[in-house]
């Protein structure tokens, strides 16, 4: 009897322990590894009202500047970007959008988008600024750009940190290089303005976080990196002051929009949880926006761009 006893004990202890592990690696499946990008509209709601009518029948430049977010990578196509989408509609629009787009409220508008997949800011003041001409003076500038985000991931740590590609820096180590930045924005916002002798507006994104604020990316293979998101927000810190630095500068609010639909979007006891739209908004890249995160990023720009730009009804 102790022999069958003894055997019961062990059957079930090793039941439990096949157990546990069933369940922790379906935990681990479901709520590290699983990132469902959810279907229909993401993002904030854009009002109607602002685009009842025309903003300016001046001639308008769109101008797309910056690296990969701005320049559409991961989008199912161009029509589908950020970019895309705040000049027009797409055929697949929300309902709630039709209509609200940039060529709806501006009749003499033209684009051009210079940016580029990859680049970092020493790029864009460097490369991208010098391909504009200097406009006449009655056109109007309006600037969409993203810059800083590959400053801070490249090269992914495969290469020790520097300037442009600080991955794996310590916090002291980065300083100089978030001071460099700060000093590349002014230089890029000076360097349109000349360009616009008869105005610009620069609607400036700032930086999300694809690890949702943990600042750990080890389940997309990524080396661990303690200071990340103390770097992250000192870029985001530079960003905000140099929008209230120049008064043709906005920031659009991408980093707090986007907490919450990265790689712990399903992590639901985290404070960060969006239980109305818990999705991961990222392409397989990790890096850049799915087509969910760009009509999030097009709403975003329409919002402050009308904040700014809509004539002031009573």
């Amino acid at each position: 009897m102790r022999r069958i006893r003894l055997g019961r004990a062990l059957g079930c202890s090793l039941a439990c322990v096949v157990l546990a592990v069933l369940l922790a690696t379906w935990g681990f499946d479901r709520y590290w590894l699983q990132r469902p990008v959810g279907s229909g509209p993401a993002g904030p709601p854009v009002p109607r009202e602002p685009f009842r009518q025309a903003w300016t029948t001046r001639p308008v430049e769109l101008v797309g500047l910056g690296d990969s977010v701005t320049a559409g990578f991961g989008a199912s196509d161009k029509a589908h970007s950020y970019f895309g989408r705040l000049l027009r509609n797409p055929p697949d629009d929300a309902a709630d959008v039709r209509g609200l787009c940039l060529s709806a409220v501006l009749p003499n508008l033209h684009a051009r988008n210079l940016a580029v997949h990859g680049t970092t800011s020493i790029e864009h003041l460097t490369g991208q600024i010098p391909r504009l001409p200097l406009f006449p003076r009655r056109v109007m500038g309006l600037v969409v750009m993203s810059t800083g985000g590959n400053d801070i991931i490249h090269n992914y740590g495969q290469t020790p940190p520097r300037e442009g590609a600080m991955y794996g820096a310590t916090l002291r180590q980065a300083e100089p290089w978030i001071r460099a930045f700060e000093g590349r924005l002014d230089h890029l916002v000076t360097a349109l303005e000349a360009r616009f002798p008869g105005g610009c507006r620069i609607f400036l994104a700032d930086i999300y976080d694809p690890t949702d604020g943990v600042g750990t990316a080890f389940t997309v293979g990524l080396p661990r990196w303690p200071d990340s998101t103390r770097i992250l927000s000192a870029y985001n810190a530079a960003l905000r002051r140099c929008a209230a630095r120049h008064a043709s500068v906005h920031l659009v609010p991408v980093h707090d929009a986007f907490l919450g639909h990265g790689i712990y979007c399903r992590q639901f006891w985290r404070a960060i949880y969006r239980r109305d739209d818990p999705h991961y908004w990222y392409a397989p890249n990790f890096e850049d926006p799915n087509d969910r995160g760009y009509d999030a990023l097009r709403r975003l720009f329409l919002r402050e761009m009308a904040r700014v730009l809509a004539p002031q009804t009573r």
